[in-house]
């Protein structure tokens, strides 16, 4: 049987997601897509601390979705600014993640 646990992973964007921190947000999150079973799950990811996003993040954003696709899992966006929703239905990106409201 399987717990609540294992369908939902959570992972803190940085403070910038771009150039420098691409690489790092990437691997954390296909690591922890991995740990859930294939075909089960969801990986949060909360943007509370994320001021500025650039191409380079964007495309880090892209990547981790692709692998949830192919893993058949979701990803989900937490507290993102108005600034950054904007960037993702401009670049049409927002319809790649299921967009979720604050929490608390």
């Amino acid at each position: 049987m399987r717990s609540p646990n294992d369908a939902e992973r959570n992972l803190s964007a940085p403070e910038t997601l771009g150039l420098d921190t691409r690489v790092e947000i990437r691997k954390a999150a296909i690591k922890l897509l991995e740990e859930m079973p294939e075909g089960v799950g969801r990986l949060v990811v909360d943007f509370s601390a994320t001021r500025h996003v650039d191409s380079a993040g964007l495309g880090a954003l892209m990547l981790i979705q692709r692998r949830a696709a192919e893993r058949r899992q979701i990803v989900a966006l937490r507290n993102v600014s108005e600034e950054i929703r904007f960037l993702l239905v401009l670049t049409k990106l927002d319809d790649l993640f299921q967009m979720e409201a604050p929490v608390g």
